[in-house]
């Protein structure tokens, strides 16, 4: 078939004629369900008239059931609902089927039969492969079908195999991204390749790629980028540095998205796991404590830049702390998980006091966007000195009482689980209400 709006003449019935688009344009790399009168629209922006369908297809008639051009494929939702019985009744059968046959291969002791079972069962592998395929295109959390592809492919294993089942899933993701057994199947797949030998640093690097591709058009994505952090796992300290570089500047053009944030956590992370390693160089600790500093750095210029992003200030939690317990904490001399305070902390908590205060400054009570960086600074303190009890008196000493109290109250109002004072500042306060 040509590309272009799909002739019914090639097909006997729906399902026929769907799994026959998809063979005949193995290239397809999105779909996608449209109504039927935008294929003539489709048709005007792809620069396809209606005569030069006519003059290549004089016979045919214009379908109206599927359109494919240009390796993307739309499914009239007229049909819909008919074509997904029919590919599940279709898959359900020869999954029956396959299981059958191969139940009778398990019992078969004679070498003849067992032969003739083995080419039926190949048969109806393709079967299931086909209709599934069909199925999932349709209705992408359709675990059966999923799973009966993994048991397939699982007895197969061919690394050419799993690649081009990653072709499928990416083509499901393209219709429906947010597809939790789709982006589980990816990562099954992933696993599988990792048996034979290590993951190619390629693969991972792609589905880095698409995960950032997808977030573009589908905001708020926490399955994808769930699997982008799933991916650290098997990447190497260099890919790791690179992910780092090259999420940088998506994350500043979408401050207000934590996915992103999260997964340049889970990278920090990754950094630090040979640090915990004993014997480990102190060159690797100077370049990761040059690399927090900068993260560091970077944050505090968007959460300046940007008023009121919750995601910023929650990544600024997790530098904070970690940046104290790996680098700034005297590790000879302390034990557990307390934190003492020394010089090196000092300083860096009195610039996170001088970042609370400019960022209580509120000109214009009426700007929400004011209102809200004066929120989120006030309880990212509060939220520090949960770890570091010797905060509090450091926050007297450079806010002052009528400060401190201002502090106290706005997070009593806003996050009434977060205040809370030992009784030492109560006698700070002289008994002063916050009230």
């Amino acid at each position: 078939m040509g590309q272009g709006p799909c002739s019914e003449i090639d097909c006997s019935d729906l399902l026929n004629h769907f799994e026959h688009v998809l063979e005949s344009d193995p290239l397809i790399d999105e779909v996608g369900f449209i109504h039927p009168s935008l294929f003539t629209v489709l048709d005007k922006e792809a620069g396809v008239s209606s005569a030069c369908l006519n003059e290549v297809q004089p016979s045919t008639e214009t379908s109206t059931s599927f359109w494919n051009q240009d390796h993307k494929l739309g499914i009239s939702t007229d049909i819909l609902i008919q074509l997904c019985k029919d590919a599940k009744h279709a898959f359900l059968t020869a999954l029956k089927e396959y299981k059958c046959h191969k139940n009778a291969r398990s019992e078969s002791s004679s070498t003849n039969i067992s032969s003739g079972v083995s080419c039926s069962l190949r048969t109806l592998e393709n079967k299931v492969m086909k209709h599934s395929q069909a199925i999932l295109l349709l209705s992408s959390d359709f675990g059966t079908a999923w799973n009966a592809r993994k048991l397939i492919l699982s007895k197969q294993n061919q690394p050419w195999v799993l690649t081009e089942e990653l072709r499928l899933s990416r083509l499901v993701l393209s219709n429906c991204p947010k597809s939790e057994p789709t982006w589980s199947h990816r990562r099954w797949i992933i696993k599988m390749l990792s048996r034979n030998n290590s993951t190619p640093e390629e693969i991972i690097t792609k589905e880095s790629e698409l995960v950032e591709s997808i977030g573009e058009r589908s905001k708020m994505n926490y399955r994808a980028w769930y699997h982008r952090c799933w991916l650290v796992s098997y990447m190497p300290v260099e890919q790791v540095l690179q992910e780092l570089n090259k999420s940088k500047r998506w994350a500043g053009l979408h401050v207000a998205d934590s996915s992103c944030f999260h997964y340049r956590r889970r990278l920090m992370l990754r950094l630090l796991e040979p640090l915990n390693v004993k014997g480990s160089n102190a060159y690797d600790k100077t370049e990761a404590q040059k690399m927090w500093m900068e993260e560091l750095d970077w944050n505090k210029e968007l959460v300046e830049r940007y008023l009121g992003r919750e995601a910023l200030w929650l990544h600024r939690r997790f530098l904070s702390l970690n940046w104290i317990m790996y680098f700034a904490r005297n590790h000879s001399s302390e034990t557990g998980q307390s934190i003492i305070m020394n010089e090196e902390i000092v300083s860096f908590i009195g610039k996170e006091i001088q970042l609370l205060k400019s960022s209580m400054t509120v000109p214009d009570t009426k700007f929400e966007d004011f209102q809200a960086q004066a929120l989120h600074a006030t309880v990212y303190m509060m939220w520090l000195t949960k770890h570091i009890p010797g905060l509090w008196r450091m926050l007297e000493e450079k806010l002052g009482t009528e400060k401190l109290k201002c502090v106290l109250k706005i997070v009593a109002q806003e996050r009434p689980n977060l205040a809370f004072a030992p009784n030492d500042i109560f006698a700070v306060l002289k008994g002063l209400s916050i009230n």
